[in-house]
């Protein structure tokens, strides 16, 4: 059979044999064989990203442990008590000093200067060493591992006080008990060493357990 002429493109064109697709069709697989895509190329799922960003981002949106917020705060609040008591300090120097100018006494006006100066470097040294747990709670939201460590060393430090202070009014308390009425004074005055420790605890344990929090990926 003639197809006439091949380069006429109005001519009868020729037809591909029986059973075979033409050019840009998919390949039929073989009988028992599951169909793939196009090209014999399996086609595969797109990867999902953790976190939802390409490259994945873990714990960038992480949220501060209760622990580490709570050790936050009382950061915080004990500093701005320690700058108090500087500030009380200064003010009650000055005031002592004041107070003890106009004794006609020299050896009162000198005790007065002493005390004046006194109060002003311990007032000095009490704001200084506020800065330190008020500095660190402020950078605790950035979460860097070198914050943790200073809050950590921090509470360390108020738990070792507070150890002491008790153990001076146990001591103070047990040589008090000859002494009539004293006793109950000594016991109250335990108090303030026992919040001291409760507070540097929680500090401790609470920045302690947040250690993923503080080593995660920075971005």
């Amino acid at each position: 059979m003639s197809f006439g002429d091949p380069h006429n493109p109005y001519g009868q064109q020729p037809q591909a044999p029986q059973g075979q697709p033409g050019y840009g069709y998919p390949q039929q697989a073989p009988q028992g064989v599951p169909p793939q895509g196009g090209y014999a190329y399996p086609q595969q799922a797109p990867q999902a990203y953790p976190g939802g960003y390409p490259g994945g981002y873990p714990g960038a949106q992480m949220e501060m442990p209760g622990g580490a917020k709570a050790a936050r705060v009382i950061l915080f609040i004990v500093g701005a008590l320690q700058a108090l008591g500087g500030l009380f300090f200064i003010i009650g120097g000055a005031v002592f000093a004041a107070a003890l100018s106009d004794s006609s006494s020299s050896s009162a006006e000198d005790a007065g200067a002493i005390a004046g100066t006194a109060g002003v470097v311990v007032g000095v040294l009490f704001i200084g060493f506020a800065l330190w747990p008020i500095l660190t709670a402020a950078k605790l939201g950035k979460g860097r591992g070198g914050v943790r460590v200073s809050g950590i060393v921090y509470g360390s430090l108020q738990t070792l006080f507070a150890v002491l202070g008790i153990l001076v009014n146990l001591v103070a308390l047990g040589a008090s008990e000859h002494t009539t009425g004293s006793g109950g004074l000594t016991a109250v005055s335990v108090l303030p060493s026992l919040i001291s420790l409760a507070l540097g605890l929680t500090i401790i344990i609470g920045l302690a357990k947040a250690g993923d929090y503080f080593r995660r990926p920075q971005y």
